[in-house]
């Protein structure tokens, strides 16, 4: 598969826009992983993949990550996702039923260079090419949980404000671009400090970009937090409570004053590190130095030094309250990728997630290796079996 060559089954001609979309009913994949070629139709509502360990349970799940911006559930290398034994390149394509008449059809994949390296992710919305990823966020809401994620709270803040973005782009579709373009001014600046001596004029208008950029960053993550408070305060059954602040340079400003004070205090600050920056080789200021701190209300205790099960309670927990929110905010529920969620549940917990997945109306994609801890939801969701690359219904 090489440039120009990577095809999306789905696709149709002409690109126009539907209301957000409901669920995931169609998914194929091409040189994805451990997979060659598949094909799965789901329904709206909850979809129970089990199977062994290594059947291809995840892949799934992180297929359909990739309709949204970003590197995945993974955070894989683009090149790294496609099957070993293929030509270097994969593909996605889904077709999703939104709330008007016309079903949409999200496209995406990888396509290498002639060398076999190298390549660029393409994105198609309804056949048509699209400018990027950050494109997908107009389209489909996705909100994930992986046992990896499991350690957010024990692990470094750049996991933790990945989560908070991805819990920002369910209500500012924008967030992405935004956070794309913030990240390239980084590395530009960072460059020109390093290789140095640096147009002034150069400089100055790229710092001028991260303050723009920046602080639409920092704003937007404040104003979700706030958002969420109250959604996490009323609880979802027996899962903890929790509270959540962003911890941050940028974000203190905001708090204190206007958006164009913090604005030209970051601009300043960024002028006047360019010498400790071009030595450290990082930039000492910015949302990108952000953190997201959590709370257990009931043990009065930072996330940190909870138990490993509380930890995923908490995390159950704000993605719940997440779906609530956007339900509330955008008339659908974003869909729900949860890899492996039931594990180390008690029979209450799971319960009370079944329960308010179902009240939500959300699709919510579930892997496990049995059906035995899916057994609340018999009767709504929809059961696949996967083994060795082969996705088969089960009645």
């Amino acid at each position: 598969m090489r440039r120009g060559a990577l095809t999306f089954p789905l696709s149709c001609v002409g690109a126009t826009r539907v209301p957000r979309a409901l669920a995931v009913t169609r998914v194929v994949l091409t040189d994805f992983r451990n997979y060659a070629r598949a094909e799965l139709e789901a329904r709206p509502g909850p979809v129970v993949l089990t199977g062994p360990n290594g059947a291809g349970k995840t892949n799934v799940l992180e297929a359909i990550s990739y309709l949204s911006p970003g590197r995945g559930l993974r955070r894989a290398r683009l090149g790294d996702v496609a099957r070993h034994g293929g030509a270097g390149g994969w593909a996605v394509a889904a077709g999703l039923a939104g709330t008007g008449d016309d079903d949409l059809r999200l496209g995406t994949g990888y396509a290498p260079d002639d060398a076999g390296n190298n390549g660029r992710r393409l994105v198609r919305i309804n056949g048509e090419p699209a400018a990027g990823p950050a494109a997908l966020a107009e389209w489909l809401r996705l909100v994930w949980l992986t046992p990896a994620m499991e350690r957010l709270f024990a692990e470094g803040a750049s996991g933790r404000r990945r989560f908070l973005d991805r819990l920002v782009l369910g209500f500012d579709a924008d967030h992405g671009r935004r956070a794309a373009r913030y990240e390239r001014a980084l590395r530009e600046r960072a460059r020109l400090l390093r290789e140095g001596p640096a147009d002034d004029a150069w400089l100055t208008a790229l710092e001028a970009r991260l303050a723009e950029d920046g602080v639409a960053l920092a704003a937007a993550r404040l104003d979700v937090i706030a958002r969420l408070r109250g959604a996490l305060e009323a609880g979802v059954g027996p899962f903890p409570r929790a509270t959540l602040a962003v911890v941050g340079e940028v974000e203190g400003w905001l708090r204190d004053g206007p958006a164009l004070e913090a604005e030209a205090r970051l601009r300043e600050r960024l002028a006047a590190s360019r010498r400790q920056d071009g030595e450290s080789g990082k930039t000492a200021v910015g949302p990108h130095r952000s953190d997201l701190a959590v709370r257990h209300v009931e043990k009065g205790l930072p996330a940190a030094l909870c138990s490993t099960g509380e930890q995923k309670a908490l995390l159950i927990a704000i993605v719940l309250a997440d779906a609530r929110l956007q339900t509330a905010h955008a008339g659908s529920a974003p869909v729900l990728l949860l890899d492996e969620v039931t594990a180390h549940l008690d029979g209450a917990r799971r319960a009370a997630l079944f329960e308010e997945i179902l009240a939500l109306g959300a699709q919510a994609w579930l892997t496990g290796a049995d059906r035995a801890p899916f057994g609340g939801l018999a009767g709504a969701a929809q059961f696949l079996a996967i083994d060795d690359g082969r996705i088969d219904p089960v009645e």
